[in-house]
């Protein structure tokens, strides 16, 4: 998979640039502040259709701008696809080759990302949420129908949240109404857990593999799915759906009382082993990152295998945020066969000499130029 062309129109601070490439490494360069990680945001935004920096659509509008649009380019094994995505104060609309997707599910997955930040370096000892976020993003792309069921899962959450918040106490009526929400809860919900499941058991696999390269065989890395109830097995339906709906009857008056719904996908978490010892309470920052950085490589690799060509990775600047042994393990990985962009204040950060045939652009106040070669001055 690879990325041919970007093009912005009154996103954030691009007011309109055109950016085309034909490298597999491109490493953007400028002081803060200047559209770097807008440009990462972007294609982030255009692969996923919402950003990882805001969930509101209006900031990715330009200043006192009514919309914004991505178009891209990409490059797959069976041809040249071309990306739109229109964002006003009112929604989205998606166009593949022209022709206008009518559901967000049937855009997205078709240009594949790995994004790796500093917040990702955070991921092992951050909140459960950033976890989730991680599955939800990975999953997503790959599975057209975890994004269906997760997007209905989150409305019958948000209702039953609010008849929660509206009736306390109760009534009958309330209580009735709960059972209905409560089954269209766990319908969904057990489609999310069990696809969570198999997402795991697959990435263990390969991270488990990568972090034993990493530390030379010295440590042996473990991911668990923690989810918010018990059940004996999580990937058969029927057990799980009804596991779910007694642990909601059992915790009903809690929820009474917290007002909130105190079981369910949105409450799962992941937890992180090195050699049987939990990561976030044992871990030293260095096994963290390495556990990080291990994720992220079996990402890429686990989406290699379910569409059959690897994905963008998008670095935003996280290379200076890794010593020179992982920063290079990490180069090493991507270079030759994974399309890659990076940013970076300085590139004194960067270790050259593992790099080769990679694209120098500088970024300044919503422009992109490439060394001595302007772009697009908009």
């Amino acid at each position: 998979m690879f990325l041919k062309s970007l093009r912005l129109n009154h996103y954030r601070n691009y007011e309109k640039v055109e950016f085309t490439t034909n490298h597999n490494v491109n490493i953007l360069i400028g002081p803060n502040a200047q559209g770097k990680t807008n440009l990462l945001e972007a294609i982030f935004v255009i692969a996923l259709s919402k950003s990882y920096r805001t969930s509101k659509d209006k900031e990715l509008i330009g200043w006192n701008l009514r919309e914004a649009s991505i178009s891209a380019e990409i490059e797959k094994k069976y041809g040249t696809v071309g990306l739109d995505l229109l964002i006003t104060q009112h929604g989205k609309k998606t166009k593949i080759n022209g022709l206008e997707q009518k559901k967000l599910s049937e855009f997205i997955g078709t240009l594949n990302i790995v994004m790796f930040s500093p917040e990702d370096l955070e991921m092992i000892k951050g909140s459960p949420g950033v976890r989730r976020r991680f599955l939800d993003m990975e999953i997503g792309q790959v599975q057209p129908s975890y994004l269906h069921h997760l997007m209905q899962y989150q409305k019958v959450l948000a209702q039953r949240n609010n008849m929660l918040k509206m009736n306390n106490p109760m009534n009958e009526a309330g209580k009735m109404m709960l059972d209905v929400w409560n089954e269209q809860l766990a319908s969904h919900g057990v489609k999310i857990m069990k696809k969570r499941q198999q997402f795991i058991n697959k990435l263990q696999i390969r991270a488990e593999n990568i972090h034993t390269g990493i530390t030379n065989g010295r440590e042996k890395l473990r991911i668990v799915y923690q989810p918010s109830f018990e059940s004996k097995d999580i990937e058969d339906e029927p057990i799980l759906f009804n596991h779910f709906m007694i642990k909601l009857s059992q915790i009903r008056e809690q929820e009474f009382k917290r007002r909130m719904t105190l079981a369910g996908p949105h409450r799962d978490d992941l937890q992180f082993y090195i050699n049987d010892k939990e990561v976030i309470s044992f871990g030293s920052q260095g096994q963290q990152r390495t556990a990080a950085l291990s994720l992220k490589l079996a990402e890429i690799e686990l989406i290699k295998e379910e569409v059959g060509e690897y994905p963008v990775l998008l670095l935003d600047d996280v290379l200076s945020e890794l010593d020179r042994y992982r920063q290079t393990q990490l180069i090493l990985t991507f270079q030759d066969k994974v399309q890659t962009f990076i940013t970076t204040t300085g590139i004194e950060s960067i270790d050259w000499s593992q790099l080769r045939h990679a694209g120098v652009f500088h970024v300044h106040n919503g422009t992109v130029t490439k060394a001595n070669e302007s772009i697009n001055e908009g």
